[in-house]
């Protein structure tokens, strides 16, 4: 497809940051220390970031009704 299929969308940066902390996003990465190609420390990441309003007292999120 072509760029001017979509046609270009002004989003405000505080309007995208309210949509993705409305549904909440994962974060996850990887990184892996080596030395001559030998593994030596590997961290995983994986963190949810939402907004605490949206999230309940046992800590599951909330779906939207």
């Amino acid at each position: 497809m072509s760029p001017a299929a979509f046609p270009a969308r002004e989003v405000a940066l505080v309007d995208l940051l309210d949509r993705l902390l409305a549904g909440g996003i994962v974060l996850a990465g990887d990184i892996t220390l080596a030395i001559a190609d030998i593994d030596m420390v590997q961290i995983s990441l994986r963190a949810l970031i939402t907004s605490l309003g949206r999230t309940t007292r046992s800590g599951a999120a909330e779906r939207d009704q």
